[in-house]
């Protein structure tokens, strides 16, 4: 559906994400006071149901089912030559096979795996650091809220900045900046350095989310997005399953969290490295969606 300004609509796509990290926390509390924890499970699955798989059936496949082109364009009907225009419905790209055995894939993939190791620990340790700063309780849990809030804001506006700036670059500002901002925590200890550093990374964590299915769809395409970027987010939950355990199990054994926090750093500097020394996605399958 989109393509000149993919990396906008991509990142308004999932700030709704951002939006449900803010709204669903209270939520939820309010139903398990008012109905129990079983109670309050039913209703959210409820709430999934008819929001998530209601909305889904509004959503068109492919713009060519309703005689438009990506943009919103209108199809023409007759091409230059008087010869009919080109309205498909088969979405131009890669097939599956070519996406996933490709070096540009390889090199998203192994980059979303090493940085994907450091960007969820402050989701899971960010508060017990805060903890062992002195931080109060109420206020330490804050600062993920913090979190959510910059990311937001991140998935919404660093978006449409990467159609401006290009999306390949604005991957790399999103890996620099989160390496950056993990380093500033590692000598973070009041209130207002661990709220500014959960803003700043939040901004740019939502940025790499919104920005990383662009620019999947400039290297590969429409035709098979979904399945190519379901593929490539294995690696993110592989990340993110041995990351923040791995955080606690060096805290645990008397490492504290330096060590952690700058290796989650040196991770995504590594990503950063990763895609770097990755070729362009070429101009005409950007231009043309492929």
């Amino acid at each position: 559906w989109f393509v000149r300004r993919r990396g906008f609509a991509s990142g308004l796509a999932v700030a709704g994400i951002g939006v449900g990290t803010l709204v669903m926390p209270p939520l939820a509390s309010a139903l398990i006071a008012h109905a129990g924890w079983r109670g309050a499970y039913v209703a959210l699955a409820a709430i999934a149901v008819v929001v998530g798989a209601g909305m889904s059936l509004l959503i068109e496949n492919d713009p060519r089912g309703r005689g438009l082109l990506p943009d919103g364009d209108v199809a023409r009907a007759k091409s230059g030559d008087g010869q009919p225009g080109n309205t498909s419905s088969v979405p131009a790209g890669a097939t599956v096979r070519e996406a996933v055995t490709s070096r540009p894939f390889a090199s998203l993939y192994a980059a979303c795996l090493v940085c994907s190791f450091g960007v969820f620990v402050p989701f899971v340790h960010l508060v017990p650091y805060a903890l062992d700063h002195g931080v109060a309780q109420s206020t330490a849990v804050l600062l993920l809220g913090a979190i959510g809030v910059g990311s937001t804001a991140g998935r919404f506006f660093l978006g449409g900045l990467a159609d401006r700036f290009g999306r390949r670059a604005s991957l790399l500002a999103m890996f620099a900046g989160m390496a950056a901002a993990l380093v500033a925590w590692a000598g973070a200890g009041s209130v207002a350095t661990l709220a500014a550093f959960a803003l700043v990374f939040g901004v740019f964590y939502g940025g790499w989310v919104a920005v990383l299915p662009a620019v999947v769809m400039d290297y590969f395409g429409g035709r098979n997005v979904s399945a190519i970027i379901g593929i490539l987010y294995t690696s993110v939950a592989f990340g993110t399953l041995v990351g923040p355990a791995a955080a606690g199990f060096v805290y645990d054994a008397g490492g504290g969290y330096l060590m952690p926090i700058l290796a989650s750093a040196a991770a995504n500097a590594i990503a950063f490295a990763i895609v770097a020394t990755t070729g362009r996605a070429p101009v005409a399958a950007r231009a043309a969606g492929r």
